[in-house]
């Protein structure tokens, strides 16, 4: 009850009306770099407070809008054009390649999209999980799972889940 008044006094409002229009500026800086001029981890705590009203408040989505547009989402689209290429790739592999008469040519396209697919796509996940697992083993971020300690990205359902794929593209 008492963040949405905190955010509120972030929104200062001109009472001067210009064309029908009026000023607003939005005090957004410690909400996006901390004090040591990282990131900072305000979105990722409303984001675990779980609060509808929270989320929605004009503050809170200037700033997520703000991280979206100008950060995450050049990113996220070249993972994701990414993962489509090297998709197309082994679709074209597995599936035209595989059933096409087996000529030399033919041959030597099917191995090198499959040492495509397996260098660059199975080396990226492993590095990546090689990084995660080092990261959380330096900074001691183990979690007790039975007897054994684990890795705590891999409580996440995504790190679970993408360690399970390399390890089957290792397998096969």
């Amino acid at each position: 009850a008492l963040m949405p008044v905190l955010l509120d006094g972030l929104i200062w409002r001109s009472r001067i009306t210009e064309n029908g229009q009026r000023r607003v500026n939005y005090y957004l800086r410690h909400l996006l770099v901390d004090s040591h001029g990282n990131f900072a981890k305000a979105t990722e705590w409303i984001t675990d407070n779980a609060d509808p009203k929270l989320v929605i408040h004009p503050v809170i989505c200037m700033v997520t809008d703000m991280v979206w547009s100008r950060v995450a989402f050049r990113t996220f689209l070249y993972g994701k054009a990414w993962f489509v290429f090297t998709l197309f790739v082994f679709i074209i592999a597995q599936s035209i390649l595989g059933h096409a008469t087996s000529t030399p040519e033919v041959r030597i396209a099917m191995l090198s999209s499959r040492l495509f697919i397996y260098v660059c796509s199975m080396g990226q996940m492993m590095f990546s999980h090689t990084r995660n697992i080092l990261r959380d083993c330096r900074r001691g971020n183990l979690i007790k799972f039975g007897r054994c300690k684990i890795p705590e990205y891999l409580c996440q359902w995504q790190g679970f889940a993408g360690l399970l794929l390399t390890l089957f593209l290792v397998i096969m």
